[in-house]
């Protein structure tokens, strides 16, 4: 449930050069390996819900998988686990991962802070973390429907809905404004565990309730708090008692601006609605010439002479 947002007394952060980053870390929901159907963010999605259920700390959880994001914006999908199924020691496999890591990080300078605490969590990555071969229980059902349910993207009461192809998934979306307030948190005075773990729950309404957006919101007008609220509880009570009192007492301050957490989550929900906007655009807006031009589709290597004059002989020169 929404509630009434408390007036704002703290200016927002100024995150220009950490957006490049956070963009990156959104294309997670965009990136898949032959493991799974399910994009990265997905997998680690029910991975962090999976790990609360084992028993870890949210701060923990927060830590290890924002850690496991940062590597992956470049890795991909190439983790801790596939690193040692190709034989690599764990002082191989950090080493490879903290390479992700810092290639990634350099990019937002010092405008996030300290970063120290999720690079040493790589650490624990490279035996035990993400992908790992540890047994884990299942995640609780309202997370795979979560996975399950398409995110409405931009709707209004009074006009048509804007249709963007492929969707989100809610698992997606609150994965992805998990990392980022985990990554914001200390800028706010906020511990990271508890706003990862208040996004990453922030939508259990869905689990049930088809997302028709903010449209749909308003059209569900004094009944949408009621709606919301039942659905919840439905989420809620298929966790253990103290996670789902913990996250009960997190989720009203989500959107109270008054708040250092609040201001911490609402940042993370607005950015990701905004760069799930901008990427559509992009991708709409994509050209050859980005490809060809900027991307250097065709590598520079010892075999680049040879096929840029056979491109060039069938008419498809790049340069």
């Amino acid at each position: 449930m929404t509630p009434a947002p408390a007036t704002e007394t703290v200016a927002p952060l100024a995150l220009g050069p950490a957006v490049q980053l956070l963009r990156e870390l959104g294309d997670l929901k965009r990136l898949r390996d032959a493991r799974s159907p399910l994009s990265l963010a997905d997998r680690a999605f029910l991975r962090s819900w999976r790990r609360l259920l084992a028993g870890e700390e949210p701060g923990d959880v927060a830590r290890a998988e924002t850690a496991a994001a940062l590597a992956a914006t470049r890795l991909a999908g190439v983790d801790a686990s596939v690193l040692r199924l190709a034989g690599l020691s764990p002082e191989e496999v950090v080493n490879v991962l903290r390479r992700g890591f810092d290639a990634v990080t350099s990019t937002a300078g010092r405008t996030l802070g300290e970063l120290s605490d999720l690079r040493e969590a790589l650490g624990a990555n490279a035996s035990a973390g993400p992908g790992g071969e540890r047994a884990l229980p299942a995640p609780p059902p309202f997370a795979e429907a979560l996975v399950r349910q398409p995110r409405a993207g931009a709707t209004h009461p009074t006009l048509p809905r804007v249709v963007v192809e492929p969707p989100e998934s809610h698992g997606d979306h609150c994965f992805t404004t998990a990392v980022y307030a985990a990554l914001l948190a200390p800028l706010h005075g906020v511990d990271r565990g508890e706003a990862f773990f208040t996004m990453l729950g922030h939508h259990l309404p869905n689990a049930d309730l088809p997302d028709a957006g903010f449209g749909g919101e308003v059209l569900l007008g004094d009944l949408a708090p009621r709606v919301l609220g039942a659905l919840q509880e439905r989420s809620l009570a298929q966790l253990p008692a103290h996670l789902a009192d913990r996250l009960r007492g997190l989720l009203p301050l989500r959107e109270d601006v008054g708040s250092a957490l609040g201001r911490a989550c609402t940042s993370a929900d607005v950015l990701d609605r905004v760069l799930q906007v901008h990427h559509h655009a992009r991708a709409a807006g994509f050209t050859a010439a980005q490809a060809l031009d900027d991307l250097d589709i065709v590598h520079p290597g010892p075999v680049q002479e040879f096929q840029l004059r056979l491109l060039a002989d069938a008419g498809l020169p790049v340069r």
